[in-house]
């Protein structure tokens, strides 16, 4: 894990090449088909590019099918507007949803692309012609391949910013972070963190949860402003029948200067109450020259901070085997 923390700005420098080409389709509306860490590339680019017509699907096949697109989830219809492309993403090639989500889009003659490192999704994608990105097979995780994900999706989309993204691999310094993550993993011994952010940088916070939930095997958990304010703060209002509840979260506030005015006074105003109750919390600046270098040197603190909390718990920060698990008894 450490050598993946220090070797993932060179994940940037990666040159993406779609094959098939010819078969891909114009498109101005976005479908990203894809779980874990292959979903959290895709909404960590949402989050840099909100104006972007882009969704992320996470679950088996595909929504009912209508002629415009619209929010939805499994429960619901979904629609396509014209001019859609959907991206069947799975680092390993191996998800089930991911698969599924692919024949059912290959079934409806959907403008589809793959991102993927091999695997069977890598296989049905020459089998039909499906334009496909194959991305370096490295030995790293999942969750940790972020930034071969973001640059190939960039790529399909066609981003006009991908100079910048790649600019990250020589302007990210993963070294400047340990000393910071190490000292919050410090104090989120024996705690379990609970880490707030506006509502355009949740997709940051999700990542947070998820190498605090892979990394460190320990609960841990995300909201966001201004939703958390209208109810999950409630359950912080403590009192003797509940103060136990409460004694063991650290909430982990991600504080971005570009916030909104009204977001930051949340911010505030809503540290003060918690402080007041006795709630123990972090404040953690996201910072950085432009939204990718913030973006992705929380990232880095995030592996740091988790990476170190699993030396804490002694616990291996790269294998899931509860997932592992899962997945045989599921078959």
């Amino acid at each position: 894990m450490e050598k993946s923390i220090l070797n993932f700005p060179k994940q940037f420098a990666f040159r993406p090449k779609i094959e098939n080409a010819k078969n891909l389709r114009p498109a101005e509306n976005f479908i990203v088909a894809g779980m874990g860490g292959s979903a959290l590339a895709a909404e960590l680019l949402k989050t840099a590019h909100p104006e972007l017509n882009l969704i992320v699907w996470k679950s088996y096949d595909l929504p009912s099918v209508r002629r415009s697109l619209g929010a939805g989830n499994p429960s619901k219809t979904y629609h396509l507007k014209p001019n859609t492309l959907l991206v069947a993403s799975s680092y390993s090639g191996s998800t089930k949803e991911t698969l599924s989500a692919f024949e059912s889009a290959r079934k409806r003659k959907l403008n589809i692309a793959v991102l993927t490192v091999g695997g069977k999704l890598l296989a049905l994608a020459k089998k039909y012609k499906v334009p496909y990105i194959q991305m370096p097979e490295t030995g790293i995780q999942p969750r940790m391949s972020a930034g071969l994900n973001l640059v190939s999706l960039a790529q399909f989309i066609g981003l006009k910013d991908q100079p910048q993204i790649h600019s990250l691999a020589k302007s990210l310094k993963p070294e400047i972070w340990r000393a910071k993550g190490k000292a919050l993993s410090e104090n989120l011994w024996d705690q379990v963190p609970v880490i707030y952010s506006s509502a355009q940088n949740f997709p940051i916070a999700m990542n947070w949860k998820i190498k605090f939930n892979e990394n460190a095997k320990i609960p841990s958990f995300a909201n966001f402003f201004p939703e958390l304010n209208h109810n999950e703060m409630t359950g912080f209002d403590v009192k003797k029948t509940t103060a136990n509840l409460s004694s063991n979260l650290h909430l982990i506030f991600l504080e971005d200067g570009a916030d909104h005015p009204r977001i930051k006074r949340r911010f505030a105003v809503t540290k003060k109450l918690l402080t007041e109750k006795g709630i123990n919390l972090s404040e953690i600046p996201i910072s950085g020259k432009n939204t990718w270098e913030k973006i992705f040197s929380s990232t880095l603190l995030a592996d740091w901070t988790s990476f170190y909390l699993a030396k804490y718990y002694g616990v291996d920060p790269e294998q899931v085997p509860m997932v592992e698990t899962l997945k045989k008894l599921i078959r």
